[in-house]
This record gives C-alpha cells, sequence and structure tokens, in this order.
C-alpha cells in the first residue's frame, strides 16, 4: 500500500518535495505524543509535524472545536465579520506584548513573513532587509530571498536586497572562540559597521532560535543589543516566532523575551503551534506600522472560522493547563538526559536547545566536520525503534532537530533519549 502511494506520489508531485526516510511512511492517524502509519506501526512523536502539533495529537478540546464549528459555517472571508477571528486576535494580540498590537492572519508561516516584509517596507519605504546567517524563512519568492541557508534558497533572485549578520550561531563562526559578552560585542560591532555602509535597511528579521538551522541560538540579550543600535537608524526589528513561539522554550512565552532589555519586537509573526495541525499564521505590529498600507487588501483563507475556532481551543489548553512550565520542566530534564549520552559518543557534537526545541549535531569523531550521513543514519535507527525526529542545520544538515508536543511526560521523554541512545550507539 505505502509503496503504491510512493509511485502515485512521484507521479504527480514535484521531485524537489522532499520526503523523509528510504522507505518514506504514511502517517494515518495519532493520539497525544503517538502517531500511526499506514502498515499498523506505533512512533512516539519527537517532531510534530514540523513543531505544529503542539500539544497532542487529536486533542479533544481541539476536535469539538473543530466539529463544532463545522457543523456551523467553515468560511466567509475577511470579508465578513467573524466572531472566532476577533476572539483569538484578542488573545494574541495581549499576548504579543506590542502594544496597540493589530493581528493578521495569514494561512503559514512563510505567508506571515511575506506580509511582514510588506509592512516593514512600505512602513521605511526601503527595499533593504537584514537577516541572520543561517536563517530559515520559508518558501515564497520573498522569504527564500532572505533565508541564509543555501540548502532551503533556490534562487537568488529576489525583490529584496538582503545583508547577512552575524550572530544566529553561538558555537560556529569566526566569534566562537569568545565569551558571551565578547560575542555579543563582536556582532553588534559587526552590525554598526554594517549600517555605516549602506542605506538605512527597512528591517532585521531574525528567528530568536533558528529552527532549519538545526535548533542554533546566540547568548540571550544579542537581539536586544542589536535593536538599541537599529532604533538609531530607525530599522525595525521583526520577530520570526514560527518555531518559538507559544512556550515552546519553556523560559518564555516567546523567543523574543530572552532579549527583551529593550523592549517587545516592532512585528511578530507566528504559525504552526498555534493550529495543532490547522492551518494558522499571522502578524502582530503597531497599529502605525499594520495601518501603512495605502489599498485594500483581504485574505480569503486567512482568519476562517474552522481554524480561528481550533487556534482559540488549542491555546485555551495550553495556557489552562501551563505547557510553557511543562515545556521547561521536561524539556530540561530530557536536553541532561541527552548530554548525558552525547558524552558517551564522540559523534555527538553538542546537545543545544530549550525548552521542548533541542538540537543534537553530528560530526565525523574526532573532528569538527558535518556528518550528514549520520544524520541520516540516525533518523532511520529512530524510527525503526519507533521514534519520528527531524533533521537540519546549515552546515550540512547535520543536527537532529527534536520538538515532541509540549504535553510530553517525563516517561515518554526518557522513553524517547532511550530510543535515541541505541539509535546512535547503532550507527556510530
Amino acid at each position: 500500500m505505502t509503496k503504491d502511494l510512493l509511485g502515485r506520489h512521484r507521479d504527480v508531485l514535484p521531485d524537489w518535495l522532499a520526503l523523509y526516510y528510504q522507505d518514506p511512511l504514511e502517517i494515518t492517524h495519532g493520539e497525544g505524543r503517538h502517531v500511526w502509519d499506514a502498515e499498523g506501526n506505533k512512533y512516539l512523536d519527537f517532531f510534530g509535524g514540523i513543531l505544529t502539533t503542539m500539544t497532542a495529537h487529536a486533542l479533544p478540546e481541539v476536535t469539538k472545536a473543530v466539529s463544532e464549528q463545522a457543523g456551523r459555517i467553515n468560511h466567509s472571508s475577511t470579508l465578513y465579520l467573524n466572531r472566532p477571528m476577533v476572539e483569538l486576535a484578542e488573545r494574541v494580540a495581549q499576548l504579543s506584548g506590542i502594544p496597540d498590537a493589530r493581528v493578521f492572519f495569514t494561512t503559514s508561516g512563510t505567508e506571515a513573513n511575506d506580509t511582514a516584509l510588506m509592512l516593514a517596507t512600505t512602513y521605511r519605504r526601503s527595499n533593504q532587509i537584514l537577516a541572520m546567517r543561517n536563517s530559515y524563512h520559508g518558501r515564497s519568492f520573498s522569504t527564500v530571498g532572505i533565508t541564509g541557508n543555501r540548502g532551503w534558497s533556490p534562487t537568488s533572485l529576489s525583490p529584496l536586497q538582503t545583508l547577512y549578520v552575524h550572530g544566529g550561531v553561538r558555537t560556529r563562526g569566526p566569534y566562537v572562540d569568545l565569551n558571551d559578552a565578547e560575542f555579543i560585542a563582536a556582532c553588534v560591532d559587526d552590525l554598526k559597521d554594517l549600517l555605516g555602509h549602506v542605506r538605512p535597511p527597512a528591517a532585521l528579521i531574525a528567528e530568536p532560535v533558528q529552527g532549519v538551522g538545526g535548533f542554533t541560538s546566540p547568548p540571550d540579550g544579542l537581539y536586544a543589543a542589536f535593536r538599541e543600535v537599529l532604533a538609531e537608524h530607525g530599522v525595525l526589528w521583526i520577530a520570526d516566532e514560527v518555531q518559538t513561539g507559544w512556550g515552546r522554550t519553556g523560559d518564555h512565552f516567546w523567543g523574543w523575551q530572552a532579549h527583551a532589555e529593550n523592549g517587545p519586537p516592532d512585528i511578530l509573526t507566528f504559525a504552526k503551534g498555534i493550529g495543532n495541525g490547522m492551518s494558522i499564521g499571522g502578524v502582530v505590529a503597531r497599529a502605525e506600522i499594520m495601518n501603512c498600507l495605502d489599498s485594500n487588501s483581504i485574505s480569503t483563507f486567512g482568519g476562517t472560522q474552522v481554524t480561528m475556532a481550533a487556534g482559540l481551543a488549542n491555546l485555551t489548553y495550553l495556557l489552562e493547563h501551563d505547557l510553557q512550565g511543562n515545556s521547561r520542566r521536561v524539556g530540561g530534564l530530557l536536553i541532561e538526559r541527552l548530554r548525558a549520552v552525547a558524552a558517551q559518543r564522540p559523534g555527538v557534537r553538542e546537545v543545544r536547545g530549550r525548552g521542548l526545541m533541542i538540537g543534537v549535531e553530528l560530526v565525523k569523531p574526532g573532528t569538527d566536520e558535518a556528518d550528514p550521513q549520520a544524520a541520516s543514519a540516525v533518523l532511520e535507527a529512530a524510527r525503526e525503534g519507533g521514534l519520528l525526529i527531524g533533521k537540519g542545520g546549515g552546515h550540512n544538515t547535520s543536527a537532529l532537530r527534536i520538538a515532541p508536543p509540549l504535553s510530553l511526560t517525563v516517561a515518554e521523554a526518557e522513553e524517547g533519549a532511550a530510543i535515541l541512545e541505541q539509535a546512535l550507539r547503532s550507527t556510530q
């Protein structure tokens, strides 16, 4: 059955549409932190549909909200008043930390970042964007043009002029040997030097923790230090929270809060986890920025009633069950467990991350050279052991990405760590 579906997939879908595993699997259903494939195999899910199943698979509260809303009306577009959209926007605006916030809903993180770029360039009347090296911001024409990761940027053509800044990766690059304070100072000096050579850009867009880049991040406070410099030039700060939002990092509800000394970002983008699998993205910005467009616009599918009902139910569950706190507690235990495993494996360069957003970078033993073949082998071995994980990393895709639903239990964290430990042992 699966081989037949794979053949049909290849006949009608693009060659560049990536599939995991030598023998790709079809996931048919899930419950809690587990999913099942078409052959009946059960897996502990440590990737959540690319950080999208935020609370749990088949969460009854979300399922009920979607079913009830679908029984009334699925969709009307933004041309009509939409109570679920207004209610979710009110909650997101309040949680964002941005004063006088306005919210625009999209259908994906790509579209959210695309909208943020349109707002910033219109507001600032500049098509110049600062972005971080090793970054990823989506697959649209504008967002691949600002993505600082060669593996995910198929064209150099872009409506924007992009300048790349140091700082998104703490443990590689020219400043790796500096302590955290010196690292921040060096990155700030680099930014100042860059701004001295160009016309003032529209915005800096940055992921507080780089997702596709392998869950790398700078020292806390880097973007606050950047913000001080940016503000002198009127440059906006866009925080791409598509993967870091909603408490996944444990210590904070938003990733930007690790860099909050000089206030919230001017623009915040979100997606993925808020819908728990439903297609929701969005942008939050101060009213003066959000309202800077001088032409009409709508969204046909952004903010549609059935997805908004899912988002409201999912966000309510997340807050009422303190899943941010669970991410901090269980994620902290999981990181320490994986670091203990890594200490025994010469091919593991680093275990990094925070909360339930954890990267395990693999290298060829005895070197600092990325080992993408090992990452692929561990991915396969983990699946054989009943665990689904992801991979990524700007340095040749050699990082394992671990991001389970935020309701993960301590027992499930231990189970997943044990499977991953065996996968590392069997492949190295």
